[in-house]
């Protein structure tokens, strides 16, 4: 089958989704990194050897599938690393850990009941977690104009004022007022002290029992449960059906690629997914892929370019990015709402798992669109328990 034209809102989907996926989380990478022991020039090479993996992965992966498959880092994972104390022996024990969890979450995917049970996922739960997720985004355009109003105001005034003329470029039009915004309104980036060139440095893994428990064990579960379970669904919601296991296995043989250099985990991305596979990317759920493409494609530009890229972002308030993804996905945030609510029976299942995913809560590390799924799915199974017994 010959591949679609590649459409002007699917190429600005995916240069905003690794925008902002970029911009949004790089901090706690680096953070996370650090606190195992990683030297600065340690962390900035985990950064560069993740990104990379997760862009050529998701252009891989969206070509092969013809589906937008949006990869990742962990950024739970990262969260995780940053409030655990570095391991006995320095960093080069954690990129052994890293290595364990890329290995544990290629076995994940080659497990037949893991992949069953996430089609399983009924599609009002799916739904409600989405928007659960997308919630607290969404609501981000709304604090940028009470914290930044000479910016804010600017960037939704775009993003209204084209969608009103041709819906599809209105999150380009806000793209573009935000680049403009930090390149001319804006104190200039420093670029003085920013590296163009890649520097990768390999990390010799050393490997511990106690690593493996306490770094490894934990960092498994908050990306499967955190990243790869609801980037599957978010897919779903958006009606794409793709095998779940050679997919988790791919993720886990980019995050052994990612390891040696101080990467820490390879995984789906949720969020920027849907910013990738939602109906406002393309009326054509099969021309979306691109946006994948594209998507990927950036992630490795930014990648080899860390530095300055850390540098340009870094300029700018990260409210005003994130108004940007929030205004994208305002869409689909609706579409999930409506169709988290439109079977009664499980109405009530779909509105706790919708609460509890924008809680923000987070046990044991894992995020709320674990938890979110967990109760919602112990609500639906008793509501059902009950309609049978009644």
């Amino acid at each position: 089958m010959a591949h679609q034209r590649i459409t002007g809102p699917a190429f600005a989907a995916g240069l905003l989704a690794a925008f902002v996926g970029f911009a949004s989380s790089f901090a706690v990478i680096i953070q996370g990194l650090s606190a195992m022991g990683a030297s600065p020039a340690e962390a900035a090479s985990g950064l560069m050897a993740l990104a990379v993996a997760m862009g050529l992965g998701g252009v891989v992966l969206s070509l092969k599938s013809r589906m937008p498959i949006s990869l990742a880092w962990s950024t739970p994972g990262a969260a995780l690393l940053a409030n655990s104390g570095a391991p006995q022996g320095g960093f080069a024990v954690a990129v052994g850990a890293f290595i364990i969890c890329g290995l544990a979450i290629v076995l994940a995917g080659a497990w037949k009941p893991l992949a069953r049970a996430v089609a399983m996922l009924p599609g009002s739960i799916a739904n409600a977690m989405l928007a659960g997720v997308l919630f607290g985004l969404c609501l981000v355009p709304v604090r940028a104009v009470a914290e930044f109003p000479w910016f804010g105001l600017p960037i939704i005034g775009a993003w209204l004022a084209v969608g009103l003329w041709r819906k599809l470029w209105a999150v380009p039009a806000a793209l573009a007022m935000t680049v403009a915004l930090i390149l001319f309104a804006l104190p200039p980036p420093d670029l003085s002290h920013a590296s163009l060139l890649p520097d990768p440095v390999f990390i010799w893994p050393e490997f511990s029992f106690s690593a493996a428990i306490g770094i490894a064990l934990p960092l498994f579960l908050v990306t499967m449960a955190s990243q790869n379970l609801p980037g599957m669904a978010v897919l779903n919601v958006n009606g794409y059906r793709p095998d779940a296991g050679p997919i988790f296995s791919a993720t886990g043989l980019l995050t052994l690629a990612a390891s040696p250099f101080g990467g820490h985990a390879v995984n789906l991305a949720a969020i920027t997914a849907a910013l990738c596979a939602g109906p406002d990317v393309d009326p054509k759920p099969e021309r979306r892929y691109w946006a994948g493409v594209v998507s990927g494609a950036f992630y490795t530009l930014f990648g080899l370019g860390a530095g300055a890229v850390m540098a340009l972002i870094s300029a700018a308030p990260p409210v005003l990015i994130q108004a940007v993804a929030g205004l994208a996905l305002l869409g689909s945030l609706a579409a999930s709402l409506s169709n988290a609510l439109s079977v009664a029976d499980e109405r009530e299942a779909a509105v706790i798992t919708f609460i509890v995913t924008a809680s923000g809560l987070t046990l044991f590390g894992i995020g709320g669109a674990f938890w979110g799924l967990l109760a919602g799915g112990a609500v639906l199974i008793l509501t059902r328990w009950r309609q049978k017994t009644a």
